[in-house]
């Protein structure tokens, strides 16, 4: 499933994100719903930016540009999930974000909601995870990221 190419010509291709989450979604918002993440699926459902991660997993989970990320975000089933479990985390009350992901999944959730601010229309519900668990604080390395690849 190509989806189209980004702005260096390179293509989209989101069926990787797809077929992690086709059978595990449901679980995946329960978890959340329950207030404590308890099984492997951070990379695909709460992506981050290209040059983070070091495994084989986040680096072929990365989102490579700026455009993957707005397509991520606007893809009907996707872009659904991710506001969908962003929104899971924000309505969680009495638990930090270190009670709910643990290290270092908090600091993912914290460079994903980064990424897709950034890409997002203002006063996003990733702007509000990040004001609720984080002070409004962005990931610094995945904003540096960013500029890099607008640069190009």
């Amino acid at each position: 499933m190509i989806d189209a190419s980004d702005t260096a010509g390179h293509p989209v291709d989101l069926s990787r994100f797809m077929d992690a989450q086709q059978n595990i979604y449901d679980n995946v918002l329960a978890e959340l719903r329950n207030g404590r993440k308890r099984t492997h699926w951070m990379w695909y459902i709460f992506p981050q930016i290209d040059g983070l991660g070091h495994s084989s997993t986040s680096k072929h989970y990365a989102i490579k540009s700026i455009e993957e990320a707005r397509q991520y975000l606007n893809n009907p089933i996707l872009g659904k999930r991710l506001l969908e479990c962003a929104e899971a985390v924000f309505s969680i009350e009495g638990r930090s974000v270190s009670d709910i992901f643990g290290y270092p999944d908090n600091l993912k959730l914290k460079s994903s909601m980064t990424l897709f601010a950034y890409v997002a229309a203002s006063c996003s519900v990733f702007d509000r995870v990040l004001d609720k668990y984080f002070n409004g604080e962005r990931d610094a390395l995945t904003l540096r990221l960013l500029e890099k690849l607008k640069e190009k």
